[in-house]
């Protein structure tokens, strides 16, 4: 019969130690094969965002603006038709809320793709449709160069009911993208 290791502080440290690092390598070797498709599942959100926020385009120019990535949308000769810009705002209820905007070539808003949002269900998660064409608080066809504000800031935008910070970060993260897309032309 095998002699039973005594309960001492050493023992139980080593035990501890062994438990974690054998832990430690299974959480790497799930990183390891998880982040590769991660990565790539993200970037294909991000090009399917693109594709639906625009008008109808030839080629996509890719242009660095301050630091932002502008996707400049451009017909068959060459000229501009729009742009399709990622902002983000870290003031949500639930905290970032990353949001691809396209604009027109005159700026104004063509259409939005919520890409990242920790926002209530039922509440702050409604700004995928409320905000859209047909929705509520409808930003497209607005033209940020007047800052867009909700009507309780004074504004024009109608917030989502229960949710005026969600809607706050979000028109936030509108009207940085314009910022950028002014750079444009």
């Amino acid at each position: 019969m095998a002699k039973k290791a005594q309960s001492t502080l050493i023992n139980m440290l080593l035990s501890l130690t062994v438990i974690a690092l054998v832990a430690a390598a299974a959480l790497a070797a799930v990183n390891g094969v998880t982040q590769e498709p991660i990565a790539q599942a993200q970037e294909a959100k991000v090009q399917a965002a693109i594709k639906a926020v625009l008008p109808p385009f030839e080629t996509i120019e890719n242009r660095d603006i301050d630091g932002a990535a502008a996707n400049v949308a451009l017909d068959a000769d060459g000229n501009i038709v729009g742009a399709a810009i990622e902002a983000g705002n870290d003031e949500g209820f639930g905290g970032h809320l990353q949001v691809m905007v396209g604009f027109d070539k005159d700026g104004n808003v063509y259409g939005y793709s919520i890409l990242e949002s920790h926002e209530t269900p039922g509440l702050g998660a409604k700004a995928g449709e409320w905000f859209q064409k047909d929705g509520k608080g409808s930003v497209i066809g607005l033209n940020p160069s007047d800052e867009l504000k909700v009507k309780k800031d004074g504004g024009s935008v109608d917030a989502i009911s229960g949710s005026t910070i969600t809607s706050r970060a979000f028109l936030s993260a509108i009207n940085q993208a314009y910022t950028v897309f002014s750079k444009i032309q």
